[in-house]
């Protein structure tokens, strides 16, 4: 009943051009995908070693909602921001977010048990945020240190959580059940959460403009990569959700995929009919 109603409700936003109308209905996303999920999780069945499509058809309206947001929204705003950004500030942008990461970063690490990754990511951030003037210049990269990508999704991996069925999730995108906790915990460990949980009005209104300025400078990073998933994807949907699974795949394992996920990944993009 409840994945119905947001299906209808996906659908509903993704046809409406009246932006204020719109924000109203996004609002009511959330509540629907906590209690579809609630009800679905007691159903779904995992088979095999990979990642099953339970909830296709919520995520195929899912997508076409962000889709819908993103042409009307994010992607203007975020061509109008390279348009009007010169290089070396978006370059000194994207090197301030990506250290305030490694915070992140660096307790993932710790969690991990990779505590020479963790050892290396916390000397980045001490170089980025002194020598780097807060992570602007990234002294790091000058210096040969390296930049891995740990999140509290492959923690939880590591701890052996299981991943859960494909979702796809409004604003966001691709995900899955373990993938909501993951941005739970990566959200716990990023500071500018809690200047904005706890801060004054004008901390929080600061805090908000910089969360804004983040989604866009990844956004603009993406126009590159979304030409190429829009000229070669005979079905989009498919297209993302297999570079997603293989993407995390490779980085839960460190880059060494077990050969069995890689045959049932491939096999899986094979024997998979498009739409």
């Amino acid at each position: 009943m409840y994945t119905l109603a947001i299906i209808k409700l996906t659908r509903l936003i993704a046809s409406m051009n009246n932006p204020l109308k719109t924000f109203c209905l996004i609002q009511k996303l959330p509540c629907l995908i906590l209690l579809s999920l609630l009800c679905s999780c007691a159903t779904t069945k995992t088979t095999g070693s990979g990642t099953p499509d339970d909830w296709e058809g919520l995520n195929r309206n899912i997508q076409a909602f962000n889709d819908k947001v993103d042409s009307l929204v994010t992607k203007p705003v975020a061509e109008a921001y390279l348009w009007t950004t010169p290089e070396v500030v978006d370059t000194g942008v994207t090197n301030f977010f990506n250290n305030i990461e490694d915070i992140g970063v660096t307790l993932n690490d710790f969690l991990q048990f990779k505590l020479l990754d963790g050892g290396l990511d916390f000397t980045r951030f001490l170089v980025n945020s002194t020598v780097g003037i807060a992570g602007i210049i990234d002294v790091g990269t000058m210096l040969s240190l390296p930049k891995h990508e740990e999140d509290f999704d492959q923690t939880l991996g590591v701890w052996g959580v299981p991943t859960g069925p494909y979702l796809v999730l409004p604003f966001i995108g691709p995900s899955s059940p373990r993938g909501i906790f993951g941005l739970i915990g990566d959200a716990a460990f990023n500071p500018l959460t809690y200047t904005f949980l706890l801060g004054g009005g004008a901390v929080s209104v600061a805090s908000t403009g910089s969360g804004i300025l983040d989604a866009t400078d990844t956004r603009a990073g993406l126009l590159t990569s979304e030409k190429i998933v829009n000229e070669a994807a005979i079905d989009r949907y498919e297209f993302i959700k297999s570079a997603y699974r293989q993407r995390r795949n490779y980085l839960e394992h460190d880059g060494k995929v077990p050969e069995e996920d890689q045959d049932y990944l491939l096999d899986e993009d094979i024997d998979k009919p498009s739409k």
